[in-house]
Parts: structure tokens; sequence; C-alpha cells
């Protein structure tokens, strides 16, 4: 072969593989988008978990969303199979914060604590029986494993997405208020300064992303405690139906505040 014609194969089979990864990445961006729309709806739906007469069928319907979005992070797992992911996470990655955002929101519902990265992990371990594992029931394919697949999250991505959960933990403390329920906004003050505490510890050494959603976890921080602070000091005079008001009010003036400074 001439080496023209050896340079215009190599061109083909280089193209051919630009084209195959592009076609790859456009598939995972459309996953991740998918991801991220169906986390948000979770979302929306476990902040009427405070409003509910039975919340707990709202945390079992949040259950059957988080088991659809993982059923999207499985395909994900599938396309990235003998692929290094760091060359295609910036497709995945915003599909991925939404749901550690939507999943971390849950599980504080449930155990007013924060679901860790390994947890996090752990859920996106997935396997499927082979064919003919379900077809023949013979002793040697019950021998045989499944095959699994499982996706990693980063660590950049956990924090993005629970620096993203303190806003969705601000408006929980709006709708609790508004609820009349004046318990929570002190659990979640708690709760959140502990996170801000974590985030000031990483400070400008972490990833510029981190350190960059470090002032709007400081304003979630602020209207809650100033809020709790309200209601510690006159919680006892203001009408329930008016507490929200209350709180409306409080964060107004501070978001005029930190406008100023």
């Amino acid at each position: 072969i001439t080496k023209p014609v050896t340079v215009m194969i190599d061109s083909a089979a280089f193209q051919l593989e630009l084209d195959t990864r592009h076609d790859k990445y456009e598939r995972l961006v459309k996953l991740s988008r998918d991801i991220t729309i169906e986390s948000k709806r979770t979302i929306f739906l476990l902040h009427r978990f405070t409003s509910a007469p039975n919340g707990e069928e709202i945390l079992n319907e949040s259950e059957v969303k988080l088991d659809a979005v993982r059923r999207k992070i499985k395909q994900v797992a599938q396309e990235l199979i003998g692929e290094d992911m760091y060359q295609f996470h910036r497709a995945i990655s915003p599909g991925l914060q939404e749901y550690i955002e939507a999943v971390s929101f849950q599980y504080f519902i449930k155990t007013r604590s924060l679901i860790s990265l390994e947890e996090i992990n752990k859920q996106l371990i997935f396997s499927a029986e082979d064919r003919e594992e379900t077809t023949n029931m013979t002793s040697n394919s019950h021998d045989k494993p499944p095959r699994t697949w499982s996706l990693k999250v980063t660590p950049v991505d956990y924090l993005l997405g629970v620096a993203d959960l303190t806003g969705e933990l601000m408006r929980l403390c709006i709708s609790s208020v508004g609820n009349g329920d004046i318990d929570t906004p002190f659990e979640l003050s708690q709760f959140l300064r502990q996170i801000y505490d974590g985030f000031t510890f990483i400070g400008n050494t972490g990833p510029y992303e981190v350190s960059k959603k470090l002032y709007t976890l400081k304003q979630s921080l602020a209207k809650v405690e100033n809020a709790c602070y309200t209601l510690k000091v006159r919680g006892s005079e203001i009408p329930k139906h008016m507490l929200a008001d209350v709180f409306s009010t409080k964060t107004e003036m501070i978001d005029q505040e930190e406008g100023l400074s």
C-alpha cells in the first residue's frame, strides 16, 4: 500500500473513532438531562412532605421515582464500560449532581442526617442476569455470576450536590414554618451550620466549583438562622398563619443587606 493510501485509511479510522465518541457523548448528555429532570420532580414531590396528611406515601413515591432515576444512571454506567469516565465527565456531571441533591434530600427527611458518598455509590452498583440464566434453570447457569455495572460519583460531584441541597433545606424551613412547625427550622439551622463548617474547612483548597458554592450556602444558612432568631424572640406572640410572612420579610431584609455589602 502506498503512503497516501495508508494515510487516508488511518484518517478514515480516526474519523470513525471520533464520530463514535461524539455519538456516545451526545447519548450521555441526553441521559444526564433525563436524570436531571426526574431528580427535580422527585425534589418537588418531597417538598410536599411537610403538608401531606400521610408523609410515608410521599417517601414511598419518591423512592419509586429515585429507582427510575437509578435505571437511567445504569444506562450511563453501561455506556461507560471500558471507557475513562473522566473523558465524559462533563456530559454526566449535571445529572449526577441533581440526583445527589434529590437522594440526599430524601435521606435527610428520613433520618435528619447527611447521606455519605459511600452510601450513594453503594446504590449505584447494578446487576443484570444474562438471558441464558433466566431461560435455562441448569446448575451451571446458577453458578455463573451476574454481570454488574457500577458508576462511582466523584467527591466533587458529591460536594456540589450537597451544596445545592442546602437551598432545598432552606425551602423546607419556609414550608415548615408556614405549616406552624417551629421545631424543624431549629433542626435545619444546626444541620446547615455543620455543612457550612465542613465547606469552610475545605475553603479555597478545594476545586473552584466547590468554593463558588460557599456564598450560596452561606446565604441559605443566614436566612434560616435569622428566621430561627425571630421565632425564638417573637415566636410565641406571632399567630401561626403569620409565621411564614415573618420568615419572608426577614429573608428579604437579609437579601437587601447582602446586596448593599
